[in-house]
């Protein structure tokens, strides 16, 4: 492209929206080690006696049988949801550690007088 001068310019075209944007969507994920395992040990051949007396084709039986975990692991493992990082992306080690400084001296001016000499004295740090 012919700039002002006779130097030419360079033009570039660039989709930032799709470089630079990431969708964080909150994720819902099991958490196994607190799985009620006496009711989950309950339930399985309650269903299984159900499940295996029906002599269908073998896509219902596993259909079926996937029902049957999903349920399982709906009404007994517990679930948590993972919520993206709420750090801002500058965040670096510095910024980390001072903010956890900060978050520090917070805390112990709660707990009494006598560390209000050092929260004065944070900034100056």
């Amino acid at each position: 492209m012919p700039g002002i001068s006779d130097n030419y310019g360079v033009l570039w075209e660039a989709e930032w929206d799709e470089i630079f944007r990431e969708s964080k969507v909150e994720r819902i994920v099991p958490v196994y080690h607190i799985t009620d395992v006496v009711g989950l040990q309950d339930f399985l051949p309650e269903k299984f006696n159900r499940w295996a007396g029906n002599g269908r084709c073998e896509e219902e039986i596993w259909k079926s049988y996937k029902d049957i975990i999903f349920e399982g692991t709906k009404r007994y493992v517990p679930q948590k949801i993972l919520r993206k990082n709420p750090d801002p992306e500058y965040y670096n080690k510095e910024v980390k550690r001072l903010n956890v400084k900060a978050r520090k001296m917070y805390n112990e001016r709660k707990s009494g007088q006598s560390y209000q000499v050092d929260l004065k004295r944070l900034p100056k740090d």
